[in-house]
């Protein structure tokens, strides 16, 4: 069965872990009697050796697995194709496992992309975030694997971005513009990027002297309509914000529509400033000022990283890499200037 290590295999037969791996992995030679009590033990447990995290140390052709969210996403998408391209360099191939809208499948997707005998995990998908089992099979089986959300229990190499930084560069820049009413559009109340990038937002605000006010705080779902809906509800009872963060893009687009429905300009009346920089922010009207969160990259990041832990003989160190952000100056948030 995938879940079955090669500890699991050696503390069966009664032997050490390095024995057991010279007998596994064909890499020395025991006693017939301890070979074959090794050998009858894996066959017991169901234990299959890893060819191809072994092939990926020698430079040979592997697959590394991709197990990710929604597709469609143009976030996630871009995330998906940095690290095919990255692995296509490198002479690997990719494998993808798409899971459902709750991620209930995660822990029989992660089995299949281990049963085709992939040399390494990158796991993409929000949904995973609070997954113990997930996080549980990434860590203790001997695959290498990088994730760019959280993993229960830690264990597992991150790459991504500063969240909180994104929010903190996003609200400053609003400050320094001279906004006081800074209100903000957020994720989904239990990503822990929407906790990140609500700490960001307040510790611009306090660092300016301005105490966090909860009443200009408003959560979507990361879609259009979600932001249209949440900025009706933030204007209904905040009437007199100047400024509003938006914790993405797709948001803001939503946003900018219920500012335009209640008769306001943007951003004579009120500023908006978006996350993410996807390419239809340049393209709104007024062009949508937003931090740049380097997806595509990301993914590039995580492979390069997946290599270098399965070429590490002495097993793997959870790392964490977050890749700088920037802000893109546009119309929106009262900028003369467009920047491109």
């Amino acid at each position: 069965m995938p879940g079955v290590s090669l500890r699991d295999v050696a503390a069966l037969a009664g032997v050490s872990f390095q024995t057991a791996s010279k007998v596994l992995n064909g890499k020395g030679t025991v006693s017939k009697q301890t070979e074959e009590r090794i050998l009858e033990a894996a066959r017991e447990l169901g234990y299959v050796p890893n060819a191809l995290a072994r092939n990926l140390v020698t430079q040979s052709t592997s697959t590394i697995g991709i197990l990710a969210s929604n597709l469609s996403d143009y976030v996630l998408a871009q995330f998906v194709v940095g690290a095919e391209r990255e692995a296509r360099k490198m002479g690997r191939g990719v494998l993808i496992c798409s899971l459902d809208e709750e991620g209930s499948d995660a822990a029989r997707c992660l089995r299949m992309l281990v049963e085709h005998r992939v040399g390494g995990i990158l796991a993409a998908a929000p949904q995973l975030e609070e997954d113990e089992e997930v996080g549980r099979m990434l860590r203790e089986w001997e695959i290498p694997a990088v994730s760019i959300h959280h993993v229960p229990g830690g264990g597992v190499s991150l790459v991504g971005s500063d969240h909180a930084r994104t929010a903190y560069l996003a609200t400053g820049h609003l400050i320094d513009h001279g906004h006081r009413r800074i209100a903000t559009v957020a994720g989904s109340p239990g990503r822990r990027v929407t906790k990140a990038r609500l700490k960001g937002y307040e510790r611009a605000l306090e660092e300016a002297g301005i105490t966090p006010d909860p009443s200009l705080v408003e959560f979507g779902d990361w879609e259009p309509e979600g932001g249209y809906r949440a900025a009706l509800r933030l204007l209904e009872r905040a009437p007199d914000v100047t400024a509003i963060f938006v914790q993405s893009d797709l948001m803001a687009f939503g946003v900018l529509h219920a500012l335009y429905d209640r008769g306001l300009s943007v951003p004579g009346d009120c500023a908006l400033l978006g996350c993410d920089d996807i390419p239809m922010a340049a393209h709104a009207l007024p062009p949508l000022t937003t931090v740049r969160v380097p997806f595509y990259e990301t993914g590039g990041a995580a492979v390069r990283l997946l290599l270098e832990e399965a070429a590490e003989r002495n097993g793997r160190r959870e790392q964490r890499i977050l890749l700088p952000v920037e802000l893109v100056r546009r119309r929106t948030c009262g900028c003369e200037t467009v920047t491109d």
